[in-house]
Formats: structure tokens, sequence, C-alpha cells
């Protein structure tokens, strides 16, 4: 399923009023950023009175929340397949992991802006809760399958692990891939480029 940036918007026209909202917002937000658009201005976009929205939602957080909730799910999903079980061996599957974040981020733009640049608080929704946690297990469970390849002595806590290859990857994504990063900066090599060789460094003091 892709929730790629929605093409022209021509209206409100086959009956869905929910998902019409969730693309209009998209197109929005893909423009904007994820401030960039309020209820109203969706109704107008899709020509529904400005109370229709409300029928779905009780406020735009709530839309936010369904829209974040719906992109860590398809995160989980890239995240699980870039891992693949950790073959053929945890470090070169975690480095996928990494690039995939990036393509995510970079295919993704709207989904990841309310993922992460809305402000949005993760436990605002136990659905998006679930999902943002599912989606950092993969991280975690992938991090679990590296250490234990160290010697016992020299294992790290996984979780730390974890949140370090996260760390990179969302720094890499924040400076240079998303509405965040401001003008664009001049790299030496791409984005992903840059990040596996941030994680194959971190990796090799870790004994990898």
């Amino acid at each position: 399923m892709s929730w790629s940036r929605p093409g022209k918007r021509d209206g409100y026209h086959h009956g869905n009023l929910r998902q019409a909202l969730i693309d209009a917002a998209l197109a929005l937000i893909a423009e904007r950023g994820p401030q960039g658009f309020s209820l109203a201005e969706l109704a107008r976009e899709i020509g529904v009175s400005p109370a229709a929205p409300y029928r779905h939602f009780r406020d735009r957080s709530a839309l936010l929340a369904e829209i974040a909730q719906r992109g860590f799910e398809i995160f989980e999903g890239e995240l699980t397949g870039a891992w693949d079980g950790g073959r053929p061996e945890p470090s070169r599957a975690m480095v996928r992991c990494g690039r995939a974040y990036l393509t995510f981020a970079r295919r993704q733009a709207a989904l990841y802006a309310v993922m992460f640049e809305s402000g949005l608080p993760m436990d605002v929704d136990a659905g998006l809760l679930r999902a943002s946690e599912r989606a950092f297990g993969v991280l975690v469970s992938g991090a679990e399958a590296l250490c234990a390849t160290l010697p016992r002595e020299r294992r790290p806590p996984p979780m730390m692990v974890a949140l370090h290859v996260w760390s990179m990857a969302h720094g890499t994504a924040a400076l240079f891939l998303t509405h965040a990063s401001g003008p664009g900066r001049v790299l030496p090599m791409a984005p992903e480029d840059l990040l596996e060789a941030g994680l194959l460094v971190y990796l090799a003091g870790l004994g990898r």
C-alpha cells in the first residue's frame, strides 16, 4: 500500500469522506508541513461543509493521530522487510534497516512529517502508541540478535544499541531529507551512504 503524496485534489466525489480528508491532509502536509492546514481548509479542499470533518475526527489532532498510526504500520513493514530475519548476518541486516529508514523518510515524506515533526505525543492515541512501539520493536529485536553475536562480557544493552541506531538514522533524515532540514545542504555522498558509513563505524566499535 502506498501513501505517497496524492495528485491534484479535485474534490470529494466517491463517498468515502474519511479517506478523502486523509488524502487532502497528506497533500497539504507534503506542500506545507504538518502544521500547514486546518480541518476547515480540508473541508474546502474537498468541497464539503465545515462541519463534515467532525463526523470522523473530533479535532485536527485526531486526524493527525490516525495518519501517524497508518504511517507507523507501513514503517514497521518496511523495517521488517529490510531486517529480513537478520540474514545473512545481523550487522548487515541492521545497516539495511538504516537505509530503509531513510528511504521511508524520502518516499513517504508527508507521513514521516506527521509521525516525527508534528509534535503529536505518541500517547495521544492508544493505537498510535502501539503502532509506534511495534515499529521501534523491529530495531530492538535486531539489536538483540546483533548483541547475541558478541562475547558475553562485551555485550551492550540491546535497547541502547537500538536507540543509537535509531538516533543515527533519524538524525540523518532530519538533517538532510525532511521538512525540518530547511535549505538543502550539499553532501559529498548520498544520505544513505553517509548513514551506512556511520553505522559501520559504530558496529565496528561494538566488535562487529
